[in-house]
């Protein structure tokens, strides 16, 4: 089962249950996910597993910017409302590496690619992002890869 048939799965249960939270969330990755799709080739085209994590981790990291900010002004009840939809949608991605896995797969990377300065930071980033498949989000890499060309 694609992620996208799990999600359309789960969206049908969460209205047999509902559940009106999971439905809500699952309603607006739905939207995103169309959007993402006509975005990169018209409305009759599908994404691929990778696609739709990368729209997830999207809508989780928008999720994070919200409760940061709702934290700073006060609004602890808003706050709750998107923990509870960021957990949703975690629910929904692969398992994160752990930072040990990080570094390794980047020192590995860094020796297959040759690279000895943060001028051959692209070429890394870009076969990384290829060997994780999105079970570490870019900003970390990035990160990590800096850390290891200094």
């Amino acid at each position: 089962m694609t992620l996208q048939e799990r999600i359309d799965s789960d969206l049908r249960e969460a209205m047999r249950a509902k559940d009106t939270t999971k439905l809500g969330v699952l309603r607006m990755l739905k939207s995103a996910l169309k959007y993402a799709a006509i975005a990169k080739a018209g409305a009759e085209s599908e994404l691929s597993d990778t696609e739709v994590a990368q729209v997830i981790r999207k809508q989780a990291r928008q999720r994070e910017d919200s409760i940061e900010s709702f934290e700073k002004g006060g609004r602890a009840e808003l706050a709750e409302k998107e923990k509870e939809e960021l957990s949703i949608l975690n629910s929904y991605l692969p398992q994160s590496m752990s930072t040990d896995e990080i570094s390794k797969v980047v020192r590995e990377t860094i020796a297959e690619i040759g690279a000895t300065s943060k001028a051959q930071m692209g070429g890394v980033m870009k076969a990384l992002q290829a060997k994780v498949g999105g079970r570490a989000d870019g900003k970390t890499l990035s990160a990590e890869v800096q850390k290891q060309l200094s």
